[in-house]
């Protein structure tokens, strides 16, 4: 008996180190609904299979939200707008007082301005950024003259000054970054990390688009959806 139980012991501790999802959603108290942002050159497909993990674990489809978006247009001046206004649709349709963001890449700029210039202090509970250049990506200024997302995703920016000025997680909000030392987009990898944020490199090594379909990250965003 003793050695069963040091032996069930062992496999939660295990689960516990590896990231395993918290329990199954409790019956009756719908998740609050998640809004999930894509990235440059992107569409909400890319969320396939993170969106099918969430509905295994118990949420509803009708909690699973993607925002499309032209990522051609600036951060600030315009998406981050067009954000707040779909967020609004999402918690008039599901009578829910906030959101999560789940973003992938530049999807967390206009996300993150949302949050802290846009109105969306009070709206999102979590936002969880996976790749995201959230203090620029070197590799952006090979496209910075005509393309308006890389623009903004360059180092030093205007958009990533106002966003890095003072506190880079205000508010209320919960937040959360992964980022992977195999990325290849964003350089340097510790570009997404934020201060006051729960920063997680993601085990494995996955690419910039794995993260995407990496089922530890997944496990590991719905558990940190799911902290009060």
């Amino acid at each position: 008996m003793r050695r069963l139980l040091i032996a069930a012991l062992s496999l939660v501790l295990s689960a516990v180190a590896l990231g395993a999802a918290p329990p199954a959603l409790a019956a009756g108290t719908p998740p609050d609904p998640v809004v999930f942002v894509h990235g440059a050159n992107a569409d909400p497909g890319v969320w396939g299979e993170m969106r099918a993990d969430f509905v295994r674990a118990g949420y509803p489809e009708d909690r699973l939200a993607a925002w499309s978006y032209d990522t051609r247009q600036s951060t600030n001046e315009v998406l981050s707008g067009r954000l707040a206004s779909y967020v609004d649709a999402v918690l008039a349709r599901t009578g829910a007082s906030r959101v999560d963001i789940v973003a992938h890449s530049l999807g967390s700029l206009p996300s993150r301005w949302y949050v802290k210039f846009g109105g969306g202090a009070d709206k999102v509970g979590h936002w969880a950024s996976l790749a995201g250049p959230n203090h620029g990506t070197t590799t952006a200024w090979a496209c910075a003259l005509w393309n308006q997302a890389c623009k903004d995703m360059t180092p030093g920016s205007y958009v990533l000054k106002r966003l890095n000025s003072g506190d880079e997680t205000p508010g209320a909000t919960r937040y959360g970054t992964w980022s992977s030392p195999c990325d290849g987009v964003i350089v340097p990898v510790s570009s997404t990390e934020l201060a006051g944020a729960v920063n997680t490199r993601a085990e494995g090594c996955p690419t910039h688009s794995g993260l995407l379909t990496d089922d530890t990250v997944s496990r590991q965003v719905r558990a940190f959806l799911a902290r009060p």
